[in-house]
C-alpha cells in the first residue's frame, strides 16, 4: 500500500462527465489499497472568467489601494467548486471523501497575494483522515496568509499545492493528470513531430517550465527535486485499460538517456523594456532591480549596450506581460532618481529556449542554434545562457517558425 497524491488540471475537470472521469480515476487507486489525497484546479476557463470580473473593476479608477487581497479571495473560489464537486461524485461512486480548502489544512503562505510562496503546511487533520480510508480533495492554488486571508500561488499554483502537500505527507508519489500524456520535446501543437520523452531530470524540466513550457509549474519541480519525490506526468483523458506510462520526472542519475537537448521550450508571457542612455555608474543596475524588487515585478533577461551617449549605457531587460504596466510606472516615477532619458517597451516579444543536460559536456551547442535561427532569417534581440540553456529573445511573429527550426536542428524527434 502506498500513499499517493494525485493532482487533476482545468481540462481534466472542466465539466461534470470530466469529474466522473476523474472520481474512476481515484477509485481506481482506491481499490488498489493506497491512501489518496486529490489536488483539483478549477474548472477549465473559470479562472479566466473570474479574473476578467476584477479587471473590469479595475477600470473603474485607482482610487482605494491594491487590491490584491480581494483578487485572491475571488480566483481562489473555483477551486473550492471543483474539490466539493468532485467529492461528492467520488460518494456517489461509495468512497469515503472530503473536500478540503487551503485555510482547513491549513497550507500556509505568505502575504505576497497573487504570488504568494508556502512556508508551512499543517497535516494534524488531514493525516489520519487518510488513514482512515477518507479521500481528501484538496482545492488546489490556494492557501492563507500570516493575517489569516486567502492567498494564491499564481497561475498553475495548483501543481506546488500538489507537490507540497505530498512531501507534506510524505507520499510515495505524486502524478500530475494533464490533457497530454506526459512531458514532449517541445508543444506538439507547433511541432508535429515531437516526442513524449520517458524520463526527465528535475533540472531540466525546471529550465522548461521556467522558460515557458506549460506542463508543470517552476516552483512545483523545485519543490520535488529539493525533496526528492518523483513526479509522475500522464494523461486524464486515456480510455479505461489504454496504456498510459507518461513521463516521469526524477533525479539525473535516472533518466538514463544520453541527450544534448531535450527539449525546445517558449514563453509569449514576455515583455521587453529598454531604458536609453542610462547613467553608466556602479549601483545603477542594482537600483532598477530594486524598484521592480519593491513593485514585486520578476526580471528576468538582462543585457547592457554602450551608449553613443558618454558615460551612458542603454539598458534592456524582460518582464511578465501582465506586469509591463506596473513595471513601466514605478520606473518613470524614479526617472529622475536613477537618471535615465527614455524608455521604450515591447509586448510583442516571445522567448525561446533550447534545454539539455548534455550541454554541459559538448561543444557548438550554440553555434547550431544561432546558425539554424540565422538561415530562417530570425533576429535575436537578446540572449541569456546557462549551463543547461540557452535563451533567445525574438520578434512574436516569428514563434512557431523558431520552435520548429530548434527541433529539427537538434534532431529532437528522433528517440
Amino acid at each position: 500500500m502506498a500513499r499517493i497524491v494525485m493532482k487533476f488540471g482545468g481540462t481534466s475537470v472542466a465539466n461534470i462527465d470530466r469529474i466522473r472521469r476523474v472520481s474512476e480515476l481515484v477509485d481506481d487507486e482506491v481499490k488498489a489499497g493506497h491512501e489518496v489525497a486529490v489536488v483539483v484546479s478549477a474548472m477549465s476557463g473559470e479562472t479566466n472568467r473570474l479574473v476578467e470580473l476584477v479587471d473590469v473593476l479595475d477600470g473603474d479608477g485607482d482610487q482605494g489601494g491594491a487590491i490584491e487581497d480581494e483578487y485572491d479571495a475571488i480566483v481562489s473560489s473555483g477551486e473550492q467548486v471543483t474539490s466539493g464537486l468532485l467529492a461528492i461524485a467520488l460518494r456517489r461512486r461509495g468512497v469515503k471523501a472530503r473536500s478540503w480548502l487551503g485555510w482547513q489544512i491549513p497550507l500556509k503562505t505568505d502575504m505576497a497575494h497573487s504570488k504568494a510562496r508556502i512556508s508551512d503546511i499543517e497535516t494534524l487533520a488531514m493525516d489520519p483522515s487518510l488513514k482512515d480510508g477518507v479521500v481528501g480533495v484538496v482545492a488546489g492554488f490556494q492557501g492563507v496568509s500570516s493575517d489569516g486571508r486567502i492567498s494564491t500561488l499564481g497561475r498553475g499554483g495548483s501543481d506546488t499545492s500538489a507537490v507540497a502537500l505530498a512531501v507534506a505527507l510524505k507520499a510515495d508519489r505524486c502524478d500530475i493528470y494533464t490533457d497530454v500524456d506526459g512531458i514532449y520535446t517541445t508543444d506538439p501543437r507547433i511541432a508535429e513531430d515531437a516526442r513524449r520523452l520517458g524520463k526527465i531530470s528535475f533540472e531540466e524540466m525546471l529550465e522548461l517550465a521556467s522558460l515557458g513550457a506549460k506542463v508543470l509549474q517552476t516552483r512545483s519541480v523545485e519543490l520535488a527535486m529539493n525533496n526528492n519525490l518523483p513526479i509522475r506526468v500522464l494523461t486524464s483523458f486515456a480510455q479505461p485499460g489504454e496504456d498510459n506510462p507518461g513521463t516521469i520526472v526524477c533525479n539525473e542519475e535516472e533518466t538514463m538517456e544520453e541527450r544534448v537537448v531535450s527539449g525546445v521550450a517558449y514563453s509569449r508571457d514576455e515583455a521587453q523594456i529598454t531604458l536609453l542612455r542610462l547613467e553608466d555608474r556602479p549601483g545603477t543596475v542594482a537600483a532598477i532591480c530594486g524598484v521592480m524588487a519593491d513593485a514585486n515585478v520578476i526580471v528576468d533577461m538582462i543585457v547592457q549596450g554602450r551608449s553613443r551617449a558618454e558615460n551612458a549605457a542603454n539598458l534592456t531587460f524582460t518582464v511578465g506581460k501582465r506586469d509591463l504596466e506596473k513595471a513601466l510606472k514605478a520606473l518613470e516615477a524614479v526617472k529622475g532618481d536613477i537618471g535615465f532619458e527614455d524608455i521604450i517597451s515591447d509586448s510583442k516579444v516571445t522567448k525561446v529556449s533550447i534545454v539539455g543536460i548534455g550541454m554541459r559536456s559538448h561543444t557548438g551547442v550554440a553555434k547550431t542554434m544561432f546558425d539554424a535561427l540565422a538561415k530562417r532569417g530570425i533576429n535575436v534581440e537578446v540572449i541569456a545562457t546557462s549551463e543547461i540553456k540557452i535563451s533567445v529573445l525574438i520578434d512574436a511573429e516569428y514563434t512557431e517558425l523558431a520552435v520548429r527550426t530548434l527541433h529539427s536542428a537538434f534532431e529532437l524527434e528522433t528517440a
